[in-house]
């Protein structure tokens, strides 16, 4: 059975449990400058590069991947948000980029393995892809609105290269995650798709937008209905919503996305919204008994936290929904429907 068919007879049976932040656990451990760089050599300051501890701090990363075990995930992502040469070059560390894939991904794989066979429960891993620091539909010099920074192809070659080296890893799944520009995200598509005829091999997509208004838009405008109707052609495994706001102000936007889609569904938002030092601070029971609403509505698969929230979060989200029946993939009727930043449908 491969590694889709393997997570669709699961979510079949149950809600199942993504995993946390990275981040905000990494922060914790006040990790110094000579934690990050490790004995690289690389000519920048390393503080503040989460993804290069792969190779650097190992443990650290490991010791995270363990605790999200511990409470509960089924699906685990790998540490690799930035791991991609455009984000890696602020850290003039471009040419670690496969390597901090491949042993990011092993560090999950490894650990993944080791509690299925504990039990006998499968666990999964996502190669998490994040939007790099560009964006192909928007310019960045508001006097030329047809500049770029980069054009598709060389977003294509950039996510190419991080996803080859997380399937190497051992992931089972790609997470193109975050998803502010949907312009981005189909140029993870196409990196994807590419490297499935190199493999000959399915390699499944997830893939999870991210709201940057109460309206329901990414940045690059489009809707949540929209933004499925551009990306449906990639066959994902889970369709979602992720980091954005907390449960509460992302409840409608679940709601209107869980009625569309005809594949899996997965929302992991942020441990409510931050306070005004920046930080989060939603109390586990909160997030937990939020997102049970989608649950007991039938409107999720697959639930989780992004921003702020933490391994008693994913605990706390665990034990709310256990037992509660996994969201019935609609089966939508057959239409034209095309995706412009609003959606246009044609009834037969």
């Amino acid at each position: 059975m491969s590694a889709r068919e393997q997570l669709q007879a699961e979510a079949a049976k149950r809600i199942l449990i993504f995993d946390g932040a990275f981040g905000t656990q990494i922060q914790n451990r006040k990790l110094t400058e000579e934690d990050y760089a490790g004995d690289l050599g690389l000519s920048a300051d390393q503080k503040g590069n989460n993804d290069i501890l792969a190779l650097t701090r190992p443990d650290v990363i490991a010791d995270i991947t363990r605790s999200y075990l511990d409470a509960g995930s089924d699906v685990v992502s790998t540490n690799t948000f930035s791991a991609n040469r455009i984000s890696q070059a602020d850290y003039a560390a471009e040419d670690q980029v496969a390597a901090i894939n491949i042993a990011s991904g092993k560090i999950a794989r490894e650990l993944a393995d080791e509690y299925a066979a504990k039990d006998g429960r499968p666990r999964f891993v996502a190669g998490a892809i994040g939007p790099t620091n560009k964006t192909l539909s928007l310019s960045p010099d508001v006097e030329d609105p047809g500049f770029r920074e980069i054009d598709f192809d060389e977003l294509v070659a950039v996510y190419k290269e991080q996803a080859a080296a997380l399937v190497e890893g051992g992931c089972d799944f790609i997470l193109i995650e975050t998803v502010f520009d949907t312009l981005n995200a189909k140029a993870g598509i196409m990196a994807v798709k590419q490297l499935e005829a190199e493999l000959g091999r399915d390699v499944p997509v997830m893939i999870s937008m991210t709201l940057t208004d109460l309206s329901g838009r990414n940045l690059s405008g489009h809707t949540v209905e929209a933004f499925w109707y551009a990306v449906k052609h990639a066959n994902p495994l889970t369709i979602g919503l992720n980091c954005s706001f907390g449960a509460d102000q992302l409840r409608p936007h679940v709601q209107s996305l869980s009625g569309l889609a005809d594949t899996l569904l997965m929302a992991y938002p942020n441990a409510g919204l931050p306070n005004e030092l920046g930080e989060y601070d939603e109390l586990p029971e909160t997030t937990a008994s939020l997102v049970k609403l989608w649950a007991e509505n039938g409107q999720a698969n697959i639930l989780g936290g992004c921003c702020g929230s933490s391994p008693e979060h994913i605990a706390a989200i665990g034990k709310a929904v256990k037992g509660l029946p996994p969201r019935k993939v609609p089966q939508p009727e057959t239409a034209m429907r095309l995706a412009g930043l609003e959606p246009f449908v044609v009834a037969a």
